[in-house]
Formats: C-alpha cells, structure tokens, sequence
C-alpha cells in the first residue's frame, strides 16, 4: 500500500476501484497524439482511472479523501460503460489498519460525481445504508445543492442513491473550511460548480490535492482540461492558481485517479523531482 508522510501525518491509497474512460473525452480538446505520449490508452481509446480514495490518521480522526466506486453499486451496463474492471475493496483495506468503515470520522468530498462519491453508500438486505455511518461528510454548498438538484446534464453522474442515505451526516462549507488545523477545503468551481480542492500543511510540509482539476499527472499543461468540465475556463484559472501554489511552496500534488503516480513534484522546469509511484 503506497504512502506519502507529511510533517508527521503518512497518507495511504486504499482501493477504491477503477474505470476506463475515454481519453477523448478526458483530455478534451487535446489531440491524441498529444496526449497518447503523456499518459496510454487501450484498443478502445479508454485511458485507466483509479478511484482510490486517500486515508489518514489526524488530530485523533480517521479520515478520507474521497469513497471510490463502491461494491455492488452499478450495472452490468454501467460497468461496461465506464469501463470498470474492478470495484472497491476499502473495507478489506481499512481491516490492515485495525479499522471497519465504522471507525470512519471525516469523509471529505471534492465533489460528488458518481465515480468519487458511489462508495458513500452501500447495499444491506435490499436497501441502501451508509457505508461510513460515524462519519461527518464534508462538500461545498453548491456541490450539494446540485447533487440533490441536478440539471439536464449533471443528472447523469449525480445519482439519488450516492446521497438520500448519507444527507444526515453532510456538512457544508462556502468558500473554504478548516476542517482541522492546516486541513483546508477550498471551493474552485470549474470541473463542476461546487468542485473543491483540499491542501494540508504540517511543519513546513505541505500536498495539494487538486483532485478533477488535475486528474493525473498528464494533465500538467494548464491548458489541458476535460471535457466532462462543465466550466472549462473556471477549471484552467483555478488550476494555474494552484499549480502556481504548490510550486512556490514546494508541495506534494496527490491524484485520485493516475494509473502511474500517488504524488509528486514539479520543478519551475515542469520536471519531476520526486514522486511517489502506484505499485502494479
């Protein structure tokens, strides 16, 4: 299991499952054989996406960024759809620590598009419970104004059954929260309305994590946004202020989704000094 330590605080990738989604579509406007030599893709044009969601212990709080794509929770034709090759496997995970998803304090939530937020809930004898019921979940207002209300073309990824279950636990925030000292949440708008980015910071030890702004490492040109973006301009602003940030502090950029890399770091020379890597 890949870690990151920050300060005095080590961060774990469980399994959370992973998609295959099409690079088109993933790289937007940018043309294949551009992106093709920064990140591969298969026969059917699907580049591979984790949804592996980041675990900590803080402050006396189990925490995660993130849920995954849960168990039993899409379709034989969804799983075919998005390409899903694998489901989740965070409860066998938290056991290495001593932990169920009981034990679960802080969920915080970038956003709440199917493939982050599918592993809030879970199936038991029929009917859809939460699957971190001690938990606080942690998103933006808007984020979930829109999940519980979304438009023509968000209703494709914010499902009713990722949040009916969980709307007692859900706490929201405005432009950005403090969730515990030197753990910020931080609205950005962009890959959706309500997207959010989180950074930590700990003894001059600083991550990033710019969750859909900057999907996987490909996506470091400022330029290079998805096309599932509903404000792609917002996402490119955003995402220049914070990878300005993070190379001014020197900080760790963590990803949700990259197939190659945990984290890493970028010189003013868009050169990786340091990384950690997803072990296959």
């Amino acid at each position: 299991m890949e870690h990151l330590k920050i300060g005095n605080v080590s961060f774990y990738w469980l399994n959370g499952g992973v998609t295959h989604l099409d690079g088109g579509a993933m790289f937007g406007v940018v043309p294949k054989p551009l992106w093709s030599q920064k990140y591969a893709s298969n026969a059917n044009n699907q580049i591979e996406l984790r949804t592996d969601p980041i675990f900590f212990q803080y402050n006396g709080k189990n925490i995660l960024i993130e849920s995954g794509i849960g168990t039993n929770k899409l379709t034989d034709k969804q799983k075919r759809n998005y390409g899903v090759t694998e489901e989740s496997h965070l409860k066998e995970d938290l056991n290495k620590f001593g932990l169920t998803t009981a034990d679960i304090d802080i969920v915080l939530m970038t956003h709440l598009h199917f493939d982050h937020a599918n592993g809030l809930t879970s199936w038991n004898d029929n009917q859809l419970i939460s699957t971190f019921p001690e938990a606080v979940i942690y998103t933006s207002t808007i984020e979930w104004e829109e999940m519980r209300n979304p438009n023509i073309r968000s209703i494709n990824t914010y499902w009713e059954q990722n949040w009916k279950a969980v709307q007692h636990q859900v706490q929201t925030f405005e432009e950005k929260a403090e969730i515990l000292p030197g753990l910020m949440m931080h609205h950005t708008g962009g890959h959706s309305a309500g997207h959010s980015i989180i950074t930590f910071e700990q003894n001059g030890e600083r991550f990033v994590h710019m969750a859909d702004l900057m999907a996987t490492s490909a996506h470091q040109h400022v330029l290079w946004v998805m096309a599932y973006d509903d404000y792609p301009v917002k996402s490119i602003e955003e995402k220049q202020k914070w990878a300005a940030f993070a190379q001014e502090k020197e900080a760790w950029l963590t990803f949700y989704h990259d197939a190659a890399y945990r984290a890493l770091k970028w010189n003013n020379k868009g050169e990786i000094t340091d990384s950690v890597k997803r072990i296959k």
